[in-house]
C-alpha cells in the first residue's frame, strides 16, 4: 500500500507558532503517514558583486527541519518526519547523527532521514565546508552516521571526518533511515550503493518510470533487493491538476512508487486555510493509498 503524505510549505506557510501547529495537527488528524520538510540554511542577495541567481534568496523563508522536527514530535503521535533533503555534505557530520538521534528519540522513531549534495555553493562557505567535494563526502557521512547510530563509541579516520572513540548518547532505539536526493546518474548510483530508498527530484512521469529502471539496474548490480527498496516522489499541485491525482497515483503505484506526498507550494495559495483545503482533497482523493 502506497503511503501518503504532505510536503511542508515551506516559503508560504509563515512563521506564526499558532499557524505551524495548526497546519501539522492537521495533517496528522487527516491521517497522513508522514511530512516531508526542505532545507536551505543560508539564502544568497541576488544583487550580490558578481551577480548570484538560484530558486531562492535571503527573501525566502526556510524553517530549520531538524529543530521543526524536534518541536513538531510533542505535537504529535503517529506522523513520521522526513527531510527531502537535508544538504548533509554541508553541515557537520557528529551533529547532524546526534540531533537525527535525539529526534528519533523523542518521536519515538518516527523520523527518515533524507539527504542531498544541494547546489548552492553560498551555504558551503557560509558553514565552512567545501563544495567541490561534497559527492565524495557524503558518502563517508551516511557511514559515519550509522557507526554514530549503531555503537556506544566509534573510531573512525576518514578523508572528511574523525571520530577519536567516542559516541553518542541517546542511541537512537532502531536505525534511522537514510534516503537520498537527486536524479543524475551518480546520485542514482550512490542511492542504490547506500541508500534505504530514493526521494527523486520533480519530473514528469516517463522521465520518472526510465530513472526507476536505471536504479532498479543499479540495486540488483549491488545485490539488492529492488522491490525492498523505497521511492518517495512529490506531486505538485503547480503541476498536476486535482482532476488528475487519482490517475497519476495510480500510475505511481504501478511503477512501484511506495510513497506520494503532496506538494502545495508555487501553487499561489496564500493562506494557511488554502493550503488545508488542497491536502484534505488529496486525501479525499487518494484515501489510504
Amino acid at each position: 500500500m502506497m503511503k501518503l503524505g504532505v510536503t511542508f510549505p515551506q516559503t508560504e506557510i509563515g512563521a506564526d507558532p499558532a499557524v505551524l501547529r495548526e497546519y501539522v495537527q492537521t495533517v496528522e488528524g487527516l491521517g497522513f503517514d508522514y511530512l516531508t520538510v526542505y532545507d536551505h540554511v543560508l539564502g544568497a542577495n541576488p544583487d550580490r558583486p558578481g551577480g548570484w541567481s538560484g530558486p531562492y534568496t535571503y527573501l525566502t523563508q526556510f524553517h530549520e527541519p531538524l529543530v521543526l522536527f524536534g518541536w513538531m514530535a510533542a505535537l504529535t503521535q503517529h506522523l513520521e518526519f522526513v527531510t527531502g533533503v537535508i544538504i548533509l555534505p554541508q553541515r557537520q557530520t557528529a551533529l547532524v547523527a546526534k540531533q537525527a538521534a535525539q529526534i528519533s528519540v523523542l518521536s519515538g522513531g518516527r523520523f527518515r532521514l533524507g539527504v542531498g549534495v544541494g547546489w548552492n555553493d553560498v551555504e558551503f562557505v557560509g558553514l565552512g565546508q567545501d563544495f567541490h567535494t561534497r559527492g565524495k563526502r557524503v558518502e563517508e557521512q551516511v557511514r559515519v552516521l550509522r557507526d554514530l547510530w549503531t555503537k556506544p563509541l566509534v573510531s573512525f579516520e576518514g578523508d572528511f571526518d574523525k571520530i577519536p572513540d567516542a559516541g553518542i548518547n541517546p542511541l537512537p532505539a532502531q536505525p534511522i533511515p537514510i534516503w537520498f536526493g537527486g536524479n543524475a546518474d551518480v546520485a542514482l548510483r550512490r542511492s542504490a550503493r547506500l541508500g534505504d530508498g530514493w526521494l527523486p527530484n520533480s519530473m514528469t512521469l516517463p522521465e520518472l518510470r526510465f530513472h526507476l529502471a536505471t536504479l532498479r539496474t543499479y540495486l540488483a548490480e549491488e545485490g539488492r533487493d529492488p522491490e525492498g527498496f523505497g521511492v518517495d516522489v512529490r506531486l505538485s499541485v503547480n503541476r498536476t491538476p486535482e482532476s488528475e491525482w487519482a490517475s497519476e497515483a495510480a500510475q505511481l503505484a504501478e511503477m512501484g512508487v511506495t510513497h506520494v506526498a503532496i506538494n502545495t507550494m508555487g501553487a499561489g495559495y496564500n493562506t494557511l486555510q488554502d493550503h488545508l483545503t488542497v491536502i484534505k482533497n488529496f486525501k479525499a482523493i487518494l484515501g489510504n493509498g
